[in-house]
């Protein structure tokens, strides 16, 4: 029996196994002996098994699979429910053995028989199983896999049944400080200004009088001159806005010992920077829109950060409101990864943390950067990362909201270049995310000399800690770029060494 357990099962059973080797002893019997009716047994033994394996390969099972997902995406550690649903063409038969495929991180794969113990009146079985996740990305589920034996149990054909669906699981938001970004606002999270709109019947200066204006805004000179009753204009109430950008660039945020993680278990090229910035983005996000901003989102080139993201429902959009804006940016999230190399880094010995220049080198290398970035100014690239591009973008909606930046490791030059943009919101913020936020203090300081309320931080950090670290700039206590941490903030240099709040709430 041990050495029946040992044979292929896929194609055989066990008793088909026995069949075979029975039928195998019965042909030799018969050829030892001389006897006939040894021979018919052996020949209608072997010819069993036979049988079932070529009508197991010629029947294909006919089976409707459907899942639903509860809910339908999931945060980074919640728990979905998973309904499975399974209907066979032809009714009865014998149980079937199934297996529902999930990706290895996922665990060990739910096992069930057909049909289930209770069906519905439709014949329709229904299983339910509860997955979680601890890292983001789109994860396919299924398909389910079924063991089909004939009759007698001689043969066995594994099918696939159904397609996959996929799963996606997006970052979780941490709850931030909330925090005053564009001034004084209604309960309503809306904002009063005085700028005026297109020209319409109800945007201009005054206009005729409803029922149920009050006569305290008639407007006496303006009806003398229309021989009618005209009343001024009310203020206009508009949605405060903020823009986000999102550094999505590979060699920003895989520098040092972030460059030994290519990709993680979803298959996203990905590193612990990275991941902390996505929960970073995450979090602004939703910090933003629960209170009625407008939220334009972009990436370091000016355009939408969510284009190149495959799980995006919506990537080209830039814009963000609404009641559904959270889930519609988280969802875009989940997929989102790094971008792949499009050049060689400039100015990379310009990095804090790079080795010291020789004495004797020093004017050779300061000649060689002035040459080198003449160069690239006249030659720069329109699409250059926080160049022309991005700069258009952010006058269209100067001073309307503030300007929250999430970045990797960049270059002082990217830095000089990024500086500029902080006249272009109401408070300019910025985060660079990199594993020795010390090695950042230069372009620290070249970003708060422009009115960057900026800091730095590791994949360890605590996120509230350092939005918290950033309000506190505001006040003008700790924009001098001076520090003695080697250039971070009091706010900042505290979370250095947190804990990490990736993914949790």
């Amino acid at each position: 029996m041990a050495l029946l357990d040992r044979l292929p099962s896929r194609i055989l059973t066990v008793r088909g196994w026995g069949f075979v080797f029975t039928a195998v002893v019965a042909l030799l019997a018969a050829q030892v002996l001389g006897r006939r009716d040894l021979l018919y047994v052996g020949v209608l033994l072997l010819a069993l098994p036979l049988a079932s394996i070529v009508v197991l390969r010629i029947v294909k099972p006919n089976f409707t699979v459907s899942r639903r997902f509860q809910p339908q995406s999931m945060e980074i550690g919640s728990t979905t429910t998973v309904t499975l649903s399974l209907t066979a063409s032809v009714a009865g038969g014998a149980s079937i053995s199934m297996e529902e495929r999930l990706p290895s991180r996922f665990g060990q794969a739910p096992h069930f028989t057909y049909p289930s113990r209770n069906p519905t009146r439709d014949g329709v079985s229904l299983y339910e199983y509860r997955l979680r996740s601890a890292s983001r990305g789109v994860y396919d589920i299924g398909p389910v896999t079924a063991e089909f034996t004939d009759p007698f149990g001689l043969g066995m054909s594994r099918h696939e049944l159904g397609a996959t669906d996929a799963l996606v699981v997006t970052p979780a938001p941490v709850d931030l400080l909330a925090t005053a970004l564009s001034g004084s606002r209604g309960n309503d999270g809306l904002a009063a200004t005085r700028r005026q709109a297109n020209p319409s019947d109800d945007d201009v200066m005054t206009r005729e009088y409803r029922h149920g204006d009050s006569m305290r805004r008639v407007h006496w000179a303006a009806t003398a001159r229309h021989s009618e009753l005209m009343v001024r204009q009310e203020e206009s109430v508009t949605t405060p806005q903020a823009t986000l950008l999102m550094d999505q660039r590979h060699h920003s945020f895989s520098t040092g010992f972030s460059a030994a993680f290519g990709t993680d278990g979803s298959g996203l090229s990905t590193s612990p920077t990275f991941e902390w910035a996505v929960t970073a983005v995450m979090s602004v996000s939703a910090h933003l829109l629960e209170r009625n901003y407008a939220l334009r989102f972009l990436d370091q080139q000016g355009a939408p950060a969510l284009l190149h993201s495959p799980s995006a429902p919506f990537p080209t959009e830039e814009e963000h409101h609404g009641p559904g804006a959270v889930a519609g940016i988280a969802e875009g999230l989940a997929a989102l990864e790094l971008a792949p190399e499009s050049g060689r880094r400039g100015q990379a010995e310009e990095h804090a943390g790079s080795t010291v220049v020789r004495a004797g080198e020093a004017a050779r290398s300061a000649a060689r950067r002035v040459r080198r970035t003449t160069a690239e100014t006249a030659q720069a690239a329109p699409h250059a990362a926080f160049g022309d591009d991005l700069l258009d973008k952010l006058v269209a909606t100067r001073h309307r909201g503030p300007l929250i930046a999430l970045l990797g490791m960049i270059t002082l030059e990217e830095a000089r270049s990024l500086a500029s943009a902080s006249d272009y919101g109401s408070a300019s913020y910025a985060i660079l995310v990199c594993e020795r936020p010390a090695d950042a203090r230069r372009q620290l300081e070249i970003l708060r000399d422009a009115g960057w309320h900026a800091s730095a931080a590791s994949a360890a950090a605590s996120l509230p800690a350092v939005w918290a670290g950033l309000e506190s700039m505001v006040g003008g206590a700790s924009t001098s770029s001076s520090a003695p941490d080697g250039g971070q903030s009091a706010g900042a240099s505290r979370t250095a060494h947190g804990t990490t709040s990736r993914g949790t709430a």
